[in-house]
């Protein structure tokens, strides 16, 4: 059904800006339930070529975005996917109070007490990717108990708490010294940063800056 629609957007039949026919008759037209249709259009309006608008109608987007969808991975499997043996390193954990800047990637008004976690995860003993992570306690109290020396936040996290919405950002950055020595790079070496916060309704769960090692390579579909 998606690819139906999908189609009938790309060959010109519903062109830019053009509304969309109601669920219903697309639904009597295309000879499926009304609730297919609307996961459908949820699927198209996900993906940037439509619109959908409460009162509003759908329509066919003016401009239409092409999204990539990232997952937040499982290190781990990452780095066995790849072949490699995983490891991983504890660095340092510790509540404390998190900075503003954190505060403010968290939506939260004022700087609160948080878990603050920062370790190395490994391929073949090799360092891999660097995580500097604040967990708030207030929404996943259970990070509080857990052994951080042997089971990653990572993982726990994506295993344990579903997360409704979250914030992805990409940049480039210079190792200084403490960078330089986890992930056994030269000071100043280019690395590639990723920095993800995630909600779960309005209550933050975890803000994480991961740093992989030069030649890291992200990729997705679109």
């Amino acid at each position: 059904m998606r690819d139906a629609l999908r189609g009938r957007i790309l060959d010109g039949t519903y062109r830019p800006g053009d509304k969309l026919p109601r669920d219903a008759d697309l639904a009597t037209d295309l000879g499926c339930a009304r609730a297919t249709v609307q996961r459908a259009m949820q699927d198209l309006s996900d993906s940037g070529l439509i619109d959908r608008r409460r009162k509003g109608g759908t329509h066919v987007r003016s401009e239409p975005v092409t999204r990539a969808v990232l997952d937040i991975p499982v290190i781990r499997h990452e780095i066995e996917g790849g072949g490699a043996r995983y490891g991983y390193r504890l660095q340092a954990r510790r509540v404390a109070v998190c900075p503003p800047d954190v505060a403010r990637r968290m939506g939260l008004a004022a700087p609160h007490r948080m878990l603050r976690v920062r370790a190395v995860h490994l391929a073949d003993d090799r360092p891999y990717l660097a995580e500097d992570r604040w967990v708030c306690p207030r929404t996943v109290p259970g990070i509080l108990t857990l052994d951080l020396e042997t089971h990653s936040a990572n993982e726990w996290l994506v295993r344990t708490t579903p997360y409704s919405h979250g914030e992805v950002a990409f940049y480039a950055l210079g190792a200084d010294a403490p960078l330089a020595a986890a992930l056994d790079c030269a000071p100043g070496t280019a690395l590639m940063a990723i920095e993800r916060t995630t909600w779960i309704g309005a209550a933050p769960i975890t803000s994480v800056v991961s740093v992989a090692r030069p030649g890291y390579r992200l990729g997705t579909e679109i």
